[in-house]
Parts: C-alpha cells; sequence; structure tokens
C-alpha cells in the first residue's frame, strides 16, 4: 500500500503562519526536507514570546542565545521567504494547490536600503509604552521590536509617528543616510501558491486587569512575563530586580492560576506552564539575591515533565516557600504596601505583606486566532484554540492544514516544538510527491586566496550584560588589538544577531581577513553560524575559532569581575595564538542509505514508522514481542485509537515488521549504519539504514509492597484496573486511588506524568457506569495539565472525592482499610476499600541499558534517554541520525506520544531526503609509513570509526602486508581520541594537530610584568 493521504500534482511549497519558535522550527523541518517555505509572522520579527523571556527552564539557559541561532538559520535559509509584518487575508484553493493572499503592512520603510544602523531612532522625538517590554520601558515610534530583531528592518509606527498623523517631524527621514524612510508608502498583498499550510500562531498572555481584585493598577503588582523583562540583562532594568521604588524588593510572592483554572471568566484549562516558569523566576531571584523572600501560593504544583519535578526540589533547597493556599486578591494598605491574605495549614487566616507580587498569568488563545481560522476554514474550541482529533494534534478539520504549538492548545517549549516538527511531516508526507520541485541549489561562493600574511579579526561580544555585565568588553578588545596578527578587534552587543553577521561578512571583504576569532558564549550553539557567515564572506569556515567567555568567565566568576576580564584576554590570547596555524579544511561527499529503522512496535514506534513511509521511505519496525500496541494493547477502551494505527502499518508495503526480535552489533553512522536484527535468538536480517529511531517504551512499576502491591488481593495498579474496568468489572463499591506511587520520591524524584489525568480518567469511567460507588483520590498535587483540567472538573461534579495528603505522610493500606491525613481538612480518615488502586511510576524500560551505548546515546539517572536539548532538540540526540520519541523519551499520554513520534520522523527526514551526506571537515588521518597496526586507536575510537585493515607496505624498497589504521570518514566525529593515544604519532587530528596546541599551550603561559 502506498501513502494514500499523499497529493499528487501538489505544489512543493508550506506556507507556515506565525514566526514563534514553533513556526521557526516547522519551517525549519520542511525547508530541510526538500520544501519552499513561507514564513509569515504578524509582527515585525520572528522570534515570538520565547525571544522576551530571560531563561528557560529546567537548564536556565539563556533564552535568546539558544534561539537566535535558529532565527538566523531561518532568514538565511535558501528555501524559507520571510513574510514580516505580514497578514493572511484569503485563502483560495484546496489541499495541494491553495493560494494564500497575505497583506504585507508597510513599514513606511524601503526594507532592500535599510541596514538597521539604528541612526533613526536617536532623532525621534516620540516615545510611547513598548509591547515588548510589556511596558516596562519606552519606545521611539520608528523602531525595532528587539535588539537581535530579524529581519534588522525598522518599522515606522504609524498610531505614533508625528510625520504620517500631523505632517510635522520628519526626522528619521533626514537622518537616514540610505534614504529608505518614505512615508508615502502602502500596504501591499502577495498571493502565494502553496500546498499546505501549518498554523503556529502561538498565545496572548492573560490581561489581569480583568480580575480587578488582583490589583494589577499597583505598579508593584506585575504579570511574569513583565518579570521575565525585570530579570533579562537587556530588559528595562538591565536585569536588576526592584520595585516601582528602585529598591531591591525584600518578599516577593508568586501567585499561581490567574486566567487559569477559573471557569468564571470561560478558562477553565490549566495552562501547564505556569507552575514551572514561576520556579524558574524563583530560583533567579535566589541566585542572584539569596537573601529575598521568595513564595509560591499554589493550589497544586504541576512540574510534571521531564526534569521540572527536581528542578522544583531544588528551588525548595534554595528556600523558596511554596504555599498550597490560593490568595482570592491582592490588599493594597495604607501606605501602599502590598497584602496577601491567605489560609494557612491550621486553617487560620494569614496576613502577610510583600514588596513585588507576580501574577502568574495563563496563555490564552490570540484573538486574531478567530478572523484567521474562518480564512483558513478551520474549526476552533470554545477557548479559541484550534480544534483537533486525539489522533493526531498536528491535523486541523480541513485536510491540508495543520497545526503546532500553543495555537493548538497550552504547552511548554519542548512540546511546542515537537508538534512543529510534527505539523512538518504530516505536510511533507501530503506533498511527498512534489517534495525538492521548488527547492534552491546554492553555490558556495569561491575561497578567498590566503595570502602570506596572517590577517585576524576579533569581535568580542557583549551579550547584553550577560557577559559585559562582568567582563570589561572595552579592555578586552583593546587588548585583542595588541596581539601579533590582530588587524581588527571590535565589541558587538550581540554578536549572533542578524545584523552583526551582515557586519563580520563586511569586515572579512573590506580588510581582507584570513582568520577569525568571535570571544562569546557557547560554541555549542553558535559556532555553525559564525562558520556559515565566514563561508558567505569566502573564508574557510574552518579559519574561525571561538572563545568562550561567557560560560567560562562571566558566568563562573560573577563575583570576581576584573579575575574575569583578565581571564577573558587569556581565552583571546590564546583562540589568536591557535587560528594562527589553521588551514583550510573541506568535507567529503558521503553515500545515504535512505531507509529507517524504528526500535519499538508500541504507539510511537507505530507512529514512526507509518510516518516516515508516507513521507516514501523503507521503514524496518523491530519489535521485541509478538505483538504490536505496546502498553494500550490489552485496553478495550483504546483499540478505536490503537488498531488503525497497527493496521495502517501492517499494510504498508514500505513497513517490514519483526516480531520477537532485538537489533544488536551496530556500526557505522549517520545515513550509513549497520546492524543485524535478531530473531528469537538468530540474526534474521544485516541491514543497511540511514537513521533510527528509538521507541522502547516504558513499564508501569511492579513493587512488591508498594502500598500492599501483591501482598493485599484488593490493591491493582492502574493499568490493570483499567483492563477491568473495560472488560465491564463493576463490583467495587468503595474505590481509593492513591496518587504518587514510587514516583516523586528520593530514589525516582521524576513525576510521571500521566498519572493523574489517567487516574480521572478511570474515575469517571467507573463513577458514570456506577453511580452508587464511593470514590476517593488521595492526592499531592493534582497534574491534570492542559485541556485535562475540564476532566477533573468533571471528575468532581459527578461526585469524586479529592483528598490531599503529605509526602512525609503517605497512605497506610491495611487489609479493606485506608487510613489518610487530609491536609485539606487536617483531618483523619479511615477509608473503607475493596479496591485500591495505585498510580505507580512510569519507569524506563531496562532494555535502554543495551540500546544506549549501541547506538551512542546517553541515559538519565531514571534510565529515560536524554535528549541533546531539552527545550529546542527534544527528540533529537548527540549521536547523528538517532532520533527518540514516546516513553522512552520520558512519561507522556497516547496523544503525546503521536505527536513526537510524528516529530522524530520529520526530523529523521531532514537526512533521509538529502541526495548525499557531508563528513565532517575535521576528521583524524593516518599516516601508513609511521602506523604499526598496534590497534591502540581502534580500541578507545569512540565511535568505532577505525578498524584494522591488511595493506601493502613498502619501506626500503621492500614490500609486505601489515595491518594498519584505516578511519571511516562516516563515522569520525573528530575526537582526538585515537591521536592521543597513538604510541609512533601515526594520527593527525585536523583542526587540533601540534603546532596549533603547542602555539596555544605556549599562549596560555604568557605574563605581564608590572614594573613598579
Amino acid at each position: 500500500m502506498t501513502n494514500t493521504n499523499a497529493v499528487t500534482n501538489a505544489v512543493g511549497a508550506v506556507a507556515v503562519i506565525g514566526g514563534g519558535i514553533a513556526g521557526v522550527q516547522s519551517a525549519l523541518d520542511l525547508a530541510n526536507s526538500g520544501y519552499r517555505v513561507y514564513l509569515i509572522e504578524s509582527k515585525p520579527s520572528i522570534g515570538g514570546v520565547m525571544a522576551q523571556l530571560d531563561k528557560t527552564f529546567p537548564t536556565l539557559d539563556c533564552s535568546a542565545c539558544i534561539l537566535s541561532p535558529k532565527l538566523v538559520e531561518a532568514s538565511r535559509h535558501p528555501d524559507i521567504k520571510l513574510m514580516t509584518y505580514s497578514e493572511v487575508t484569503g485563502l483560495s484553493g484546496d489541499v495541494g494547490n491553495f493560494t494564500l493572499t497575505v497583506k504585507k503592512k508597510t513599514r513606511y520603510i524601503d526594507v532592500d536600503n535599510c541596514v538597521g544602523c539604528g541612526d533613526c531612532l536617536a532623532k525621534c522625538p516620540k516615545k510611547v509604552d513598548d509591547e515588548f517590554e510589556e511596558g516596562l520601558s519606552k519606545r521611539k515610534a520608528i523602531y525595532f521590536q528587539f535588539p537581535q530583531a530579524i529581519p534588522k528592518v525598522v518599522t515606522i509606527d504609524p498610531d505614533n509617528c508625528l510625520m504620517i498623523k500631523n505632517g510635522k517631524c520628519g526626522n528619521c527621514a533626514k537622518a537616514c543616510q540610505r534614504g529608505a524612510v518614505n512615508y508615502d508608502l502602502k500596504d501591499e498583498f502577495e498571493d502565494i501558491n502553496v500546498g499546505a499550510v501549518v498554523m503556529a500562531t502561538g498565545f496572548e498572555a492573560f490581561n489581569p486587569t480583568l480580575l480587578e481584585a488582583y490589583r494589577f493598577d499597583h505598579p508593584d503588582v506585575v504579570t511574569a512575563l513583565q518579570f521575565e523583562r525585570y530579570t533579562n540583562a537587556s530588559g528595562p532594568f538591565a536585569g536588576h530586580i526592584q520595585t516601582s521604588k528602585g529598591e531591591l524588593p525584600k518578599k516577593i510572592a508568586f501567585i499561581q492560576c490567574v486566567g487559569s483554572r477559573n471557569p468564571e471568566i470561560n478558562r477553565a484549562y490549566c495552562s501547564s506552564v505556569c507552575c514551572t516558569y514561576a520556579v524558574k523566576q524563583s530560583r533567579l531571584i535566589k541566585d542572584h539575591h539569596p537573601e529575598v523572600d521568595v513564595a509560591i501560593f499554589n493550589i497544586d504544583l504541576r512540574t510534571f515533565s521531564k526534569g521540572y519535578e527536581e528542578f522544583a526540589l531544588r528551588a525548595q533547597d534554595d528556600g523558596v516557600r511554596f504555599i498550597n493556599s490560593r490568595p482570592s486578591g491582592v490588599d493594597v494598605i495604607n501606605n501602599g504596601a502590598l497584602s496577601l491574605r491567605y489560609e494557612g495549614p491550621e486553617s487560620e487566616v494569614i496576613h502577610e505583606e510583600f514588596d513585588l507580587v507576580v501574577l502568574s498569568v495563563g496563555l490564552e488563545a490570540p484573538k486574531s486566532s478567530i478572523e484567521l481560522a474562518k480564512i483558513l476554514g478551520i474549526e476552533l474550541d470554545k477557548y479559541g484554540f484550534v480544534k483537533t482529533p486525539e489522533e493526531s494534534i498536528t491535523e486541523t478539520s480541513r485536510t491540508g492544514i495543520f497545526t503546532a504549538g500553543v495555537a493548538q492548545g497550552p504547552k511548554d517549549i519542548p512540546e511546542s516544538v515537537a508538534q512543529a516538527s510534527g505539523a512538518a511531516s504530516k505536510a511533507g508526507a501530503l506533498l511527498n510527491a512534489a517534495r525538492k520541485s521548488l527547492e534552491t541549489i546554492v553555490e558556495i561562493p569561491p575561497e578567498n586566496p590566503l595570502g602570506d600574511e596572517v590577517r585576524i579579526g576579533v569581535i568580542v561580544c557583549r551579550c547584553g550584560t550577560n557577559i559585559g555585565g562582568v567582563v570589561d568588553v572595552p579592555a578586552v578588545v583593546e587588548y585583542a588589538k595588541t596581539l601579533p596578527h590582530v588587524v581588527l578587534a571590535v565589541e558587538e552587543m550581540y554578536s549572533c544577531a542578524d545584523d552583526t553577521q551582515s557586519r563580520i561578512f563586511d569586515m572579512i571583504k573590506e580588510h581582507k581577513l584570513n582568520r577569525f576569532v568571535v570571544a562569546a558564549c557557547t560554541p555549542r550553539t553558535h559556532e555553525p553560524l559564525f562558520q556559515q557567515t565566514c563561508q558567505e564572506a569566502g573564508l574557510n569556515p574552518w579559519l574561525f575559532e571561538f572563545a568562550n567567555i561567557r560560560e567560562h568567565c562571566s558566568w563562573i566568576h560573577h563575583d570576581e569581575p576584573e579575575k574575569a576580564t583578565h581571564k577573558a584576554k587569556d581565552l583571546v590570547r590564546q583562540a589568536v595564538g591557535k587560528v594562527k596555524y589553521y588551514t583550510p579544511l573541506y568535507s567529503q561527499s558521503l553515500p545515504l542509505v535512505h531507509n529507517a529503522v524504528v526500535l519499538g512496535g508500541g504507539v510511537s514506534g507505530l507512529t514512526a514508522a507509518n510516518e516516515l513511509a508516507e513521507n516514501g521511505y523503507e521503514v524496518d519496525l523491530i519489535e521485541k514481542t509478538g505483538e504490536l500496541g505496546g502498553n494500550l494493547r490489552g485496553l478495550e477502551s483504546y483499540k478505536g485509537k490503537i488498531d488503525p494505527i497497527i493496521e495502517k502499518a501492517k499494510t504498508n508495503d514500505k513497513i517490514h515488521i519483526h516480531y520477537n526480535s532485538v537489533m544488536e552489533n551496530v556500526s557505522g553512522s549517520v545515513g550509513n549504519f549497520r546492524g543485524e536484527i535478531i530473531t528469537e535468538g538468530k540474526t534474521d536480517k544485516v541491514l543497511d539504514f540511514g537513521i533510527i529511531i528509538i521507541a522502547t517504551g516504558a513499564n508501569e512499576l511492579k513493587q512488591p509492597g508498594l502500598f500492599g502491591y501483591e501482598e493485599n488481593p484488593i490493591v491493582k495498579t492502574q493499568l490493570e484496573f483499567k483492563e477491568a474496568i473495560d472488560k465491564g468489572e463493576n463490583s467495587f463499591k468503595n474505590l481509593v486511588f492513591i496518587q504518587c506511587a514510587g514516583s516523586r520520591n528520593d530514589e525516582r524524584p521524576y513525576c510521571s506524568r500521566i498519572c493523574c489525568t489517567n487516574t480521572v480518567r478511570n474515575a469517571i469511567q467507573y463513577k458514570e457506569q456506577n453511580p452508587d460507588a464511593e470514590i476517593y483520590v488521595l492526592y499531592r498535587d493534582i497534574r491534570t495539565y492542559g485541556m485535562y483540567e475540564e476532566e477533573y472538573t468533571k471528575a468532581r461534579q459527578l461526585g469524586v472525592h479529592f483528598m490531599m495528603y503529605d509526602k512525609d505522610e503517605p497512605p497506610v493500606v491495611t487489609g479493606d482499610k485506608v487510613s489518610v491525613h487530609d491536609r485539606t481538612l487536617n483531618m483523619h480518615f479511615n477509608l473503607d476499600a475493596d479496591c485500591v488502586v495505585i498510580s505507580a511510576a512510569t519507569v524506563a524500560e531496562e532494555g535502554n541499558r543495551q540500546v544506549a551505548p549501541m547506538m551512542k546515546v546517553p541515559l538519565t539517572k531514571d534510565g529515560f534517554f536524554m535528549e541533546v536539548h531539552p527545550k529546542l532538540r527534544p527528540v533529537d540526540f548527540g549521536t547523528d541520525g538517532v532520533f527518540v520519541c514516546g516513553l522512552a523519551h520520558f512519561p507522556k499520554l497516547f496523544e503525546e506520544s503521536v505527536s513526537q513520534a510524528q516529530a522524530a520522523a520529520s526530523r529523521a527526514c531532514t537526512i533521509l531526503s538529502r541526495d548525499a551526506l557531508l563528513s565532517p571537515a575535521e576528521l583524524s588521518s593516518v599516516d601508513e609509513a609511521v602506523c604499526v597496526g598496534c590497534g591502540a586507536c581502534k580500541d578507545v575510537c569512540p565511535y568505532h570509526a577505525i578498524t584494522l585493515e591488511e595493506k601493502v607496505v613498502t619501506q626500503k624498497g621492500l614490500s609486505f602486508k601489515a595491518l594498519r589504521s584505516v578511519i571511516n570518514p562516516a563515522a569520525c566525529k573528530g575526537c582526538g581520541c585515537c591521536a592521543m593515544s597513538c604510541p609512533t604519532g601515526a594520527i593527525d587530528q585536523s583542526h587540533f594537530d601540534n603546532v596549533q596546541l603547542l602555539s596555544q599551550v605556549k599562549s596560555v603561559f604568557y605574563f605581564e610584568e608590572e614594573v613598579n
């Protein structure tokens, strides 16, 4: 069976509406899979709300630092056309051949002439509230949306421009030396032809003025998004937390669920992210000001994702107070101070004053979604989010229109990114026949001749105050100017920004630079960006060096600015010392096997296999048991969801299913893996494949003695209970559910994420079948995030009783009784029970410990697979060509597993769609004349890139056969372990040869002598 969903005669282009992180990710996946993309954003710059954030949880990465490279990549991609400051006004045609009418709002700027110099801003006399700074500071009527805006083009606000409104001023036009300002420009309309559309329009933050009791009119009551700008180094207060009086607050309160979990204002859902962003912000406060008293007032603490529970525990260890009570408002007392009234642990009313109150506002659908949905012809839910089926939350009610991110419902960045990739996969499968039909062929410019003179350029990045707040950047720049061979050294505010990249291009050309150094933040995320700019300017990308003065200086030595500055100078000197001996390096073109392997035949594995097959690729699906379906295959109520997925895989001739099988002895690397499929203990097939998706699932904990499990016959796990009620079990009159059984403890500190929602669903199912049954749910925090909150509400309405217990005083099951102390009522209860259902932890598959080393990918301490970046690469590994999805990554519900599996398939398509691969340039090489074939290099190579092969060697006129080391360029990652281990010095590591390293080492031992 072929892909019946694919459209013939389709247009090989996709419109992505929304330039936030979801839209950008979807656009990049599609463009890297062979489609032309129109990325349409209503604001002047792409980046969305993520561009406003300070740090991201749980890693506390600088949001702008991890986002900027993606924005620059999208802006530079030859197959992505940015259409910023634009809106979709019409749609005609049908799936595979839509025509979108796009209104390109005028900026009153000739965008081809504007170079983003900012001269006009200084001359503009009109100041208005800055939306990007959430009204905390002013911007001019001509403005950049934010410092790293892409494209770096100014926009004139017509509602506030004195020239446009009154015909008086014109200062910006006079200041512009390029003549880019034109007050007579009008809006333009453009029709674009696309095969599919992805709607990723993001969200708006709830406006707390609707809830007068929270006194948002007070200057010291702020929203969480405003507080992001308080703590942001490039924000209005340069990262200094302060009250309206300019003083450091002694006490800060966070109030959760403002604009969420409130049916009275038609926001009955949970916004999913508020608890964790409050924890993040509280930790940032404590990191900088340990003395500040921070309290988070919550109904339930919902830190349910990977690493989030541990993140909250660290905040608690730092002294953050988590108060399980929600003030109904904020009181302003006579002296203007803020006071909160809340219920204490003994049911007493407590009055407590705070200097600053942060309202953790929820996420809501943009008001523009209503009109856009009408244009696109798709359905919205009652809250204004895009309505999608549970079986595939990337698909809308109209074929060919897909959705991603918070446009579909409240979710965190990793889920948004994964869903964005999933939407790209669905669109790609639909348009598979037209893949590469509109692809742009990029020609690499010829390289500049190196010449005999070494000419080095140096940029030192201020990075707002991330670096500049500690390191004396001007002093480092002046020092760099004194170093040998440095002909240019300059300071930049944000070296990763698009306008800076343009300046680097110009520097290389104008000053004939043949080496380049950037002193900024981590090369892990930013080095490819600078290398690309060098290459575009005609400089071989391997003539570039990075000095990490953020992690190694400003962050780690933030309390010692003088020493941090001195160390930054040292790092720049070492980089200059090394780069002057760099030589051009080049990648090799490598063959690519265009098929895939999926490990695991559960929901995620099946979905990934189906997606890959629909995108046109052969898939070997390896299932260790004799059945497909994973944990859901025994559940009658899930048959309607799982059976179609299984049937789809079984009937697709591109999917080859191997039952009772595992994969072993994997070798090779991305595009050229080889492994053995072992079926019932015997080698069934030796397979070459290009990528592999790990979807090995997870298991329900079955721990004897856990609340009496296996010792008391009335105790069942959640899955066992679900199987029973699916089969019509209705004999239980007194049911007790116990949450957090085996998780959120010292052994397994993580939250298993799915338990609360499954408990609520099972309680509803049983209560509806047996209205007279008494059902109690004993919980620590109910974590029915997102739209699952409605099910929690329904359970309470049906009469299900919820009782909160303390971690240190868990329920006790004795015979047919469950004793528990209810924290809310501060009373002890002995509950009758003829069935006790424990929400046992979801634990990692034990086989992961064999798969991980075989595929050279890491595991968390709990045994789940660890992705390369928890926010922006949630399904990727550091090992190229290997992806993860579903429960193998972390516990998640059915629809989330499906979405992440689609994402893994999309990421895989960005590789499989290529004609060939390029090897890393920084490869190791063997001098066969010096190699003695000892195998030391082979033994230490972590990538299994080295083999010993028999060669004919000629020495001193004699020819003989001998073993020599051979390096596979497709597998080599340039780590240098082989060069280090070689006893004869026969191996050279490109980019790290002895001359380069010795020069760097000599630069370390450089001393300044002070003469008194």
